[in-house]
């Protein structure tokens, strides 16, 4: 029965990510660039300058808070195991194309999270929130397909990430002479689980400030232990990107078996990684209290590059510059073990298990952030009621502990699957609506030229200001 399930796991995550998601995310990845004149790009240096920017007031959120909630979720085990399981079951060349993912995905990641701040709404205290359930909804007219949307949300987020994140964790701890593959994964999902559980009952705002404090800590810890790994075997940095080139155009490799193929492992992973056009990111996006829409959708194109561009190259450049055998029984936590090991002996394993750790539970939290704001939705804008709530998150902290107990094929395919569906979802939608964020930034140059700090008014893009909730 197990058997039968995971084979119709593999099928669905098959045709779904080929050929319908490289489609997908090509062609809207390159319209996005285009058609803003690669802003990702461009103005990567504005991206920077706008982080630095201060709310209207204390309680709102910043804009580096709402990049922290949405690089907590994007920066995740996803940087640690998902390259290393890219890499050893899809080869060296997944990693050139997780960079071309990144790249173009930085200009969807900007339309997403600028049409996000656009269609927001305003709470009772000044605060806002939003995301493309509510772009759809109110921009497309289309309640259903919003509705169907925020549903995918909560399937990936509160289910498929959860379980594929707690599935990670506990396999970094497979090196160890106390695992048990009957036992101990249970014992870690239980352990996380609970942690998370205590977390998560202090609702979003404690999410922002825990993000905006362990995210810079924890990626700065692990980039380190990368760099030092890669420095001392700098001798190998040269054949280190012959593999990754030479594999990534290795056409008739790639053509002979597509499905396993470095190009699609590199889309999925970066894909799972960086989540640029999956439709999370502008959910925390909406939050952020700023003067003119671009400035966040500015900024996110950030969360992109911070994930991939640095962090999953830390792990990549790490991994195969050490020189270790790179197998599919060491797909995982455990090829990342093995290249840190190589250099920092017995504790190197150690140094990857904190640092899963530390990403694991930013992701969970996260992740948990973003369904509250689809389960707003459903309810009609409000959240459930407490009772309701409390039971939810019971069932999220019951998904964390049964997803470290399951296999590393089924857990990987049931949060690709979730994923995929929401990015077929969004990315078609903001293609529709593209025009309006396309506006947005003429008007944020136009203001740029002028030397103003620029703000936003509707109607000088042609909308009107009495159709849009916050931007009155």
């Amino acid at each position: 029965m197990l058997d039968k399930f995971q084979e119709i796991l593999d099928m669905l995550d098959s045709y779904m990510y080929y050929p319908i998601l490289i489609i997908i995310l090509a062609l809207g990845g390159l319209y996005f660039s285009f058609r803003t004149r690669f802003v990702q790009i461009r103005y990567f240096l504005e991206s920077l300058r706008v982080l630095k920017e201060k709310p209207s007031t204390n309680s709102s959120v910043s804009s580096f808070q709402a990049l922290m909630v949405s690089t907590a979720s994007r920066v995740g085990t996803g940087n640690i195991v998902g390259v290393s399981t890219a890499v050893c079951l899809g080869g060296p060349g997944a990693v050139f194309w997780m960079w071309v993912l990144a790249i173009i995905g930085g200009a969807s990641a900007f339309i997403e999270s600028t049409l996000a701040q656009i269609y927001k709404k305003r709470n009772p205290d000044g605060t806002s929130y939003g995301g493309p359930a509510y772009y759809i909804e109110q921009a497309m007219n289309n309640h259903i397909l919003a509705g169907v949307f925020a549903v995918c949300l909560i399937a990936t987020y509160a289910f498929g990430f959860n379980m594929v994140c707690s599935y990670n964790l506990q396999s970094s701890f497979i090196g160890y002479s106390f695992y048990n593959e009957n036992v101990t994964p249970w014992i870690i999902g239980a352990v996380i689980a609970i942690f998370v559980g205590i977390c998560i009952l202090g609702g979003g705002k404690s999410i922002e400030k825990a993000s905006s404090i362990i995210v810079p800590f924890m990626g700065i810890f692990y980039l380190a232990i990368a760099l030092i790994v890669i420095f001392v075997n700098f001798r190998n940095i040269p054949e280190m990107f012959k593999l990754i080139f030479e594999d990534a155009f290795d056409f008739r490799s790639i053509a002979g078996g597509i499905a396993g193929s470095c190009l699609i492992y590199g889309i999925k992973r970066g894909l799972y990684s960086n989540e640029a056009g999956v439709g999370s990111a502008p959910n925390a996006a909406a939050a952020a209290d700023v003067s003119h829409p671009v400035k966040q959708g500015l900024v996110q194109t950030l969360s992109v590059y911070i994930d991939t561009l640095i962090l999953c190259t830390a792990t990549a450049f790490m991994c195969i510059s050490s020189g270790v055998e790179r197998t599919k029984d060491v797909a995982g936590a455990p090829y990342v073990q093995n290249a840190v090991s190589s250099v920092f002996g017995s504790i190197g394993p150690v140094f990857i298990t904190v640092a899963m750790i530390l990403f694991a539970f930013t992701t969970l939290i996260g992740n948990l952030y973003y369904t509250n704001n689809a389960l707003a939705f459903l309810n009609k804008k409000k959240m459930p009621s407490n009772a309701f709530m409390t039971i939810y998150r019971i069932i999220c902290v019951l998904t964390i502990f049964v997803g470290a107990g399951l296999s590393m094929e089924t857990a990987w395919a049931v949060a690709d699957i979730t994923m995929g569906l929401m990015t077929i979802i969004n990315i078609p939608c903001c293609i529709i609506l593209g025009g309006v964020a396309f506006k947005a930034l003429r008007d944020y140059e136009n203001q740029k030229k002028e030397n103003f700090n620029p703000v936003f008014k509707a109607e000088k893009i042609g909308l009107d200001p009495s159709k849009l909730d916050f931007w009155k």
